[in-house]
C-alpha cells in the first residue's frame, strides 16, 4: 500500500470514527455511549480508534468543534446574505439561536459540552468557532456610526455570553413560543446599542 493510499484509509477511518460518534453522542447522550459502541458503529477496530483519538472525551471534543464550526458557518452564511451591517449582525445572532434549537446541537454542543470539556475549554472552543465573525461585525458597527462607540472586545464577550446563556436555556426549555420570545429579549438588548439619526441610543418600544 502507498502512502497515499494509507493517508487515504487512514482520513476515512477518522471520518467514519467522527459520523459514528456524532450520531451516538446526539441521540444517546456523552454519558450512555461507550467505546466500544461507538467501533462497532463505525466498522473499525478499537485500536484503529486509539490511533486517531486517545479517549472518549477527545473523540467528543473532536465531534464538538465539527459541530460547533458548522454552526459558525451557518451563522455567518446567514449574516452574510445580508448587505445591511445592522441586519448582518441580527441575522446573525437569530441564526445561531434558531441552530440552537436544533436537538443534535443542543444535545452535543450545550448540553454534554461544557459537561464534558469544563466550562473554560467550552468557551475557548466557542470562541475558536464564532468570537471573531462577531468581533468583526461589531467593529464594523462602530465604525460606521451605528451602534455606541466602545472597545470592542469587552462587547463582544458580553453579547457572546448572553446568546449562549440563551441557548443553554433553549437546550432545556419547552413551551413552544421560547425562540420567538427568547429573540424579542435579545433583540432589545441589541437595539439598545443602537445610535438613532441625533447619535443618541435608541430605545426599544
Amino acid at each position: 500500500m502507498t502512502d497515499g493510499a494509507r493517508a487515504r484509509q487512514r482520513e476515512q477511518t477518522r471520518r467514519a470514527l467522527l459520523r459514528a460518534g456524532r450520531r451516538l453522542f446526539a441521540t444517546r447522550g456523552y454519558a450512555a455511549v461507550g467505546l466500544a459502541e461507538i467501533v462497532h458503529a463505525a466498522g473499525v477496530t478499537k485500536g484503529a480508534l486509539y490511533h486517531h483519538f486517545e479517549s472518549k472525551a477527545e473523540l467528543f471534543r473532536a465531534v464538538l468543534e465539527h459541530v460547533q464550526q458548522e454552526v459558525a458557518q451557518q451563522v455567518a452564511a446567514t449574516a452574510d446574505a445580508e448587505d445591511d451591517p445592522w441586519e448582518q449582525l441580527t441575522a446573525g445572532c437569530r441564526a445561531f439561536l434558531t441552530a440552537s434549537t436544533d436537538p443534535d446541537v443542543q444535545q452535543i454542543m450545550l448540553i454534554d459540552g461544557p459537561a464534558v470539556l469544563g466550562w473554560s475549554d467550552w468557551r475557548a472552543l466557542d470562541e475558536a468557532a464564532s468570537a471573531r465573525h462577531l468581533a468583526e461585525a461589531l467593529a464594523t458597527l462602530i465604525e460606521k456610526g451605528i451602534i455606541t462607540p466602545q472597545p470592542v472586545e469587552p462587547l463582544t464577550h458580553l453579547l457572546s455570553g448572553a446568546m449562549n446563556e440563551a441557548a443553554l436555556w433553549l437546550a432545556r426549555s419547552t413551551g413552544p413560543g421560547d425562540l420567538e420570545d427568547t429573540w424579542i429579549a435579545l433583540s432589545q438588548m441589541l437595539q439598545a446599542l443602537r445610535l438613532n439619526s441625533n447619535g443618541a441610543t435608541c430605545r426599544a418600544s
